[in-house]
């Protein structure tokens, strides 16, 4: 694929993005009951956030959503449907996971490919790669006074970032930027949903913290299990004893 032909696929995939997390910040607006500005405000932070924090970080000339018009404009209508459209309901909730796993994965993809473009190595690929996917998001919790959801307590979310920009890297390095793009996007997607539906998490501080409470809850655990697995041998050895001394009865009453 030529070169310009990769650059407008590029385009596509941050254009996605950001339709996707401009509707994901204008959500976040109606929750907290914000007025016209608010969802402008939210949807522009968790649309183009990411992006912006990546070009200045990169320092190759003004972010390319102050450039190009299509990035406001395509951050407003996502401001707008929100606004608009009360998005709620069974339906949306099992829509906008969708949305939430494709804005990460065109954006892992995008920030990645774009890092790679301007002649930085493959570290710093991934990590402005996942800042990409994830700042806005970052950014719009801060906002609104949350812990950035990124942070943990949740299903895995920079974790797939890290792993569909690795992917993006690997293809690239290998020749094949291209497919990188689709198979990273793919990948970062996918992975998001699987983890939402399989309730993938990573494991707290805690989780490898040896305390005298979690030592003596798990000794109680343990020592519950034992008695229990001995009150039910006991009861089996009661019931085998029972029958043999119900079939020796008869021949019992048999002798004279």
């Amino acid at each position: 694929m030529q070169q310009g032909d990769l650059s407008e696929l590029f385009r596509i995939l941050d254009l996605t993005g950001v339709f996707a997390n401009a509707i994901l910040g204008g959500l976040v607006a109606r929750q907290e009951r914000l007025d016209p500005i608010g969802f402008l405000t939210f949807a522009v932070l968790s649309g183009l956030g990411g992006g912006i924090i990546r070009d200045v970080l990169l320092q190759h000339g003004p972010p390319v959503a102050l450039r190009d018009y299509a990035y406001l404009l395509t951050a407003f209508a996502g401001a707008a449907i929100t606004y608009l459209a009360n998005v709620s309901g069974p339906v949306w909730d099992r829509v906008w996971p969708v949305i939430d796993a494709i804005a990460l994965g065109t954006w892992a993809a995008a920030g990645a490919q774009k890092s790679l473009s301007v002649g930085i190595g493959w570290l710093p690929a991934i990590l402005l790669g996942t800042i990409t996917a994830v700042g806005g998001g970052a950014v719009r919790d801060i906002v609104t006074r949350r812990v950035p959801t990124v942070l943990g307590g949740n299903t895995l979310y920079a974790t797939c970032a890290i792993i569909a920009s690795g992917v993006l890297v690997v293809f690239t390095e290998d020749g094949h930027p291209t497919p990188g793009l689709v198979a990273s996007t793919i990948t970062g997607a996918g992975l998001c949903l699987v983890a939402r539906w399989r309730g993938w998490m990573l494991p707290e501080a805690d989780a490898w913290t040896v305390t005298p409470s979690r030592v003596a809850a798990k000794a109680g655990l343990d020592r519950a299990r034992r008695e229990k697995i001995a009150r039910a041998l006991t009861t089996k050895k009661s019931s085998a004893g029972r029958r043999r001394v119900g079939r020796k009865a008869p021949d019992q009453e048999e002798e004279p």
